[in-house]
């Protein structure tokens, strides 16, 4: 590992962006009296059972029906209430692909989904708990926001910027054991808008989730190692994507590399690859990522490593790129 905090197994609890969505959860309830919550007797593992601590009466345990929840979310949502639903990211996006569809998505009701255990951070789980699909299943129905917060912070601004915004969220977040990436929410959160972690002229590295970090850390070392001006973009809104960051990552760095603990089919690496198919501009591009497989069992840093999209696999992509033949020219007219 190039870099990287030194953390104990006493801290994963702390920096677990769960409970910072639960405590998030617990001071919107205090403030709102419309907010609701709803598990499928995952309350202790999603951490949404904070709430139910605090307000009993507006937390509902359907018991492990994910499918029926969604439709009880959904009626009410209809009935004026903000109902927040915690489920693992591979029941909410899969099991109940339909519910998220018809109940919530088609009738683009104000409910908001907080699927946890994302990617491969429940790895030991096995393949059956690994999330590998869901941005890719949630990015193609309409009306619904899709965000993937690198750290806790940014999950506190994304269950806060859900509720203060009409319509379906889906916010996925990891099991825990994360990197700190921000020491406050005072940043420039906004949905659909990218944050800029590092400026680079050279080669822009875009990232979401756990693996934002790892880009920041990747490109720190290949500054002090190479001398390399690495780009680096949190994009922590899949859905709607920030094209501006994008299209400027091309213009001014003509190499872009995606990073996510996802399927490089329909996730972040394919968002991108729609906007640069779309601009007519060339750039080399590579996307890292799950290839097209299911993920190896164990755990969350050693899946990461074995898939190449911790820092050093980061650190090595880069490098291949830089090293590629690519035409440099200020003349877009042959791109188009």
């Amino acid at each position: 590992m190039a870099g990287g905090l030194v953390y104990t197994a006493t801290d994963s609890t702390a920096l677990s962006t769960a409970e910072y969505y639960g405590k998030a959860l617990v001071e919107l309830g205090q403030e709102h009296d419309d907010v609701v919550a709803l598990t499928a007797d995952l309350g202790k593992s999603t951490k949404i059972g904070m709430f139910g601590e605090y307000f009993p009466d507006r937390f509902f345990n359907v018991g492990i029906a994910e499918q029926n929840m969604f439709g009880v979310a959904a009626g009410m949502a209809k009935a004026g209430l903000v109902p927040f639903l915690s489920t693992f990211s591979v029941f909410a996006s899969l099991r109940s692909a339909d519910q998220l569809h018809t109940d919530i998505c088609y009738q683009n009701v104000n409910a908001k989904i907080i699927a946890t255990h994302s990617g491969t951070s429940f790895g030991q789980a096995g393949s059956t708990h690994h999330a590998i699909c869901d941005m890719a299943v949630v990015r193609s129905m309409p009306n619904i926001t899709l965000i993937c917060p690198a750290d806790g912070m940014e999950t506190v601004n994304a269950v806060r910027a859900a509720y203060e915004n009409p319509g379906p969220y889906y916010i996925r977040i990891n099991r825990g054991f994360d990197r700190v990436l921000y020491d406050s929410t005072d940043y420039g959160f906004e949905v659909g808008k990218a944050v800029q972690l590092k400026e680079g002229t050279d080669i822009t590295v875009i990232a979401c989730g756990s693996c934002a970090f790892q880009a920041l850390q990747a490109a720190n070392f290949l500054e002090n190692a190479d001398g390399l001006k690495v780009r680096v973009i949190n994009m922590h809104t899949i859905k709607p994507i920030d094209r501006e960051a994008v299209v400027k990552a091309i213009m001014d760095t003509r190499r872009i590399i995606t990073v996510e603990d996802h399927s490089v089919i329909g996730g972040l690496g394919a968002a991108v690859a729609e906007v640069i198919a779309e601009t007519g501009k060339g750039c080399a591009f590579k996307r890292l990522g799950i290839q097209d497989q299911f993920a190896p069992i164990g755990l969350h840093e050693d899946i990461m490593s074995s898939l190449g999209i911790d820092s050093n696999g980061i650190i090595a992509a880069v490098r291949e790129a830089m090293n590629a033949d690519f035409e440099l020219d200020d003349d877009w007219d042959d791109e188009v």
